[in-house]
């Protein structure tokens, strides 16, 4: 098996390729699954060894597209051009994306168990497609910032650091420490477990919880592909509203059965550093981790 490099541009998948919930899987689609799983739990070690920085955020679903085009024999140009919009947009640098793509070429290429990744050897077409899709997004969210995310509907990690940025300022002009009157929340998901729809359903229901807990005017923001938070005043009832949270979460992910992969939810409640870069750069490593 050959990580192709040739040819057109090829075609996505499609939803029509999913099997549909509750229907009894064929023989053929159990094996394309089971070989799915298999060349997925491959990549990611290879990825992860070669110093992928962040576990929880690499099995993306576009992942699973690209694993199912490589399986087709069909090129994977389109779904590798796709994984690449989507790590930039979930904060991962172009050394890292070009780092995860010769992971794929190097398990593609040998069958063994240990594999050395080598950016070089990527065949350099495969390079420049992912490079390109990576750069493609990287500069739009310089230019035109998106200020909700599509999947959550909450304001994204660039709005939350926005809003620190008002905090700052204002205990600055107050002669006081931003960390004397807010606090952050963070909800990390353990997705590694699960893939496509169930990692949508997973944060959709993340979102959800977290509305219902903070109502009260706080900015909560969808931070990364598994990661939410809330930016909260120190009012003495964060403890019990932490408490809340958890319990909403729990209840939403355990209605759906297909959801059992899910990993608990980490809570975190974390005091604001000193200045606001270091601020953003927590927002960043939360939103990844």
């Amino acid at each position: 098996m050959a990580l192709s490099s040739s040819g057109s541009s090829g075609s996505t998948e499609s939803s029509s390729d999913a099997p549909v919930v509750g229907a009894p899987r064929q023989p053929e689609q159990q094996e394309r699954d089971r070989e799915l799983r298999s060349l997925r739990a491959r990549w990611r070690t290879a990825s992860l060894s070669s110093g992928w920085r962040f576990p929880s955020d690499w099995g993306l679903p576009e992942v699973d597209a690209v694993c199912a085009a490589v399986l087709k024999g069909a090129s994977a140009e389109v779904s590798l051009a796709g994984l690449a919009r989507a790590r930039a947009a979930s904060g991962a640098g172009l050394a890292e994306t070009l780092a995860d793509l010769a992971a794929l070429h190097a398990v593609l290429s040998n069958e063994g168990s240990f594999v050395v990744p080598d950016v070089d050897a990527t065949p350099a077409r495969l390079l420049r497609v992912t490079a390109v899709a990576w750069a493609d997004v990287a500069m739009d969210r310089l230019s035109a910032i998106e200020v909700v995310d599509p999947l959550t509907g909450l304001p994204t990690a660039a709005y939350l650091r926005t809003r620190l940025g008002e905090i700052y300022r204002q205990a600055e002009r107050d002669g006081l420490g931003a960390a004397d009157g807010h606090l952050l929340l963070a909800v990390a998901i353990d997705l590694s477990g699960v893939t496509g729809w169930q990692r949508l359903t997973s944060m959709i229901l993340a979102s959800e919880a977290l509305r219902s807990v903070f109502d009260g005017g706080e900015s909560v923001a969808c931070i990364g592909p598994s990661s939410v938070a809330v930016l909260v005043p120190k009012d003495g009832r964060i403890s019990a509203r932490a408490v809340l949270l958890r319990r909403e979460l729990n209840e939403r992910l355990a209605v759906d059965t297909q959801l059992a992969d899910v990993g608990q939810p980490r809570i975190k409640v974390i005091r604001l550093p000193a200045t606001h870069d270091a601020a953003c750069e927590l927002v960043n490593d939360l939103g990844r981790g």
